[in-house]
């Protein structure tokens, strides 16, 4: 068996058929980092409450969203209608559950992050700002979250990174993003090439999101910590 079977004349068909997969790999990601770091922040907002009922709820929450593995949610959140509420569920909701499921998984990781941030903050800052007459909703928007945003951008920064590769988790419900096409086409192919393009597509990827997180953290420079 040739592992490399693949021939040059070939490997633009698989980049095309990586590149879509690829497309839906993106479309997780984008979505997942864009929903979930606004849910975090109020997540983060319920697990600091001074109302015990809030900040134990949340508490469950991120518990639970941190002690279960994203593939066994992945499946929950698609069967979960169907064999909780014996509500029908159709092939188009596979994506849309597979976004909802690493949403409400990663807002509990960026919960932790931001509270960590949060709490970090000096407390003269919040009464500097209350003598100057600023509102608690104001000192916190313009003067502590800007900081608080340097502060964990190196942890957001690992955790898009992980959520990169965590992507590929959408396998479980037969979403066809990249890695689910690298493996049809190998397993069609017998050839390691189309792992080799995907691995290769990948890194690609989180260099770029690296590069951008990068980027937005010397943008933050002039708040020195």
């Amino acid at each position: 068996m040739n592992f490399l079977a693949i021939t040059m004349e070939e490997l633009p068909s698989v980049f095309m058929r990586l590149g879509e997969g690829m497309l839906t790999t993106f479309q997780i990601f984008f979505l997942t980092f864009v929903l979930s770091l606004p849910l975090g922040l109020i997540v983060a907002f319920g697990r600091m409450s001074k109302n015990a009922i809030i900040r134990n709820i949340t508490k469950l929450y991120i518990s639970v969203m941190r002690g279960t593995p994203l593939m066994l949610q992945i499946i929950v959140v698609f069967f979960g209608p169907n064999l909780i509420f014996g509500l029908s569920v159709s092939t188009n909701y596979r994506l849309p559950a597979t976004i909802i499921a690493f949403v409400i998984n990663y807002a509990a990781y960026f919960a932790e992050i931001y509270r960590g941030g949060i709490e970090s903050m000096e407390k003269g800052q919040y009464e500097a700002a209350d003598i100057l007459g600023f509102s608690k909703s104001q000192t916190f928007i313009r003067i502590i979250l800007p900081q608080v945003i340097k502060r964990v951008l190196p942890s957001i920064t690992n955790e898009a990174i992980t959520l990169v590769k965590d992507t590929s988790l959408a396998f479980t419900i037969s979403v066809t993003e990249m890695f689910t096409a690298a493996e049809r086409i190998a397993a069609a192919e017998t050839s390691m090439v189309p792992y080799a393009v995907a691995a290769v597509f990948y890194y690609v990827f989180n260099y770029a999101v690296a590069f951008a997180m990068e980027r937005i953290e010397k943008s933050f420079n002039y708040y020195k910590s």
